[in-house]
């Protein structure tokens, strides 16, 4: 991944997106914050979170509420170290009602190619778990598996 530094290119930056998805669909906090700075900092929702001790924490929360998460990521806008990526991901809660989060984040980059500033926005729609889009098995989205302009996200 130390090929993966700013100044971005667009096959650099769609690089960096997917293996942020990839990460993020492994559910494991410490493997995620990994990526980021030490001194990394977050908003998320309107949660502000600093560092990579934080970013476990949060993650583990998230993931101990969002049951059965599946994410797709996909590149909006890149400058020299910057990315601008949006989303959506399925959960469910622990009673069985399945959503859909839609959201953008803003990503700056260190010189290493860590990320040091994580701005996200988010919006949960409810959904029936017939309407549900993702279906591969826990774990990273299959090369074959259609992104967001595919679904019609």
């Amino acid at each position: 991944m130390s090929s993966l530094v700013p100044p971005f290119t667009l096959e650099i930056a769609t690089q960096k997106v997917r293996l942020a998805e990839d990460g993020w669909n492994s559910r494991d906090p410490e493997r995620v914050s990994l990526v980021y700075t030490p001194d990394s900092r977050w908003r998320n929702r309107a949660e502000f979170i600093t560092g990579r001790a934080e970013i476990v924490a949060f993650l583990t929360r998230k993931w101990a509420k969002e049951l059965d998460y599946r994410l797709i990521k996909e590149i909006w806008a890149l400058t020299d170290h910057r990315i601008a990526v949006r989303f959506a991901y399925e959960w469910h809660d622990d009673s069985g009602n399945w959503f859909r989060s839609y959201g953008n984040e803003n990503w700056e980059f260190d010189a290493a190619g860590l990320m040091q500033r994580r701005f996200a926005c988010i919006n949960d729609l409810p959904i029936r778990e017939s309407e549900r889009k993702y279906h591969w098995p826990l774990g990273r989205r299959p090369d074959d598996h259609p992104g967001l302009t595919e679904l019609g996200l």
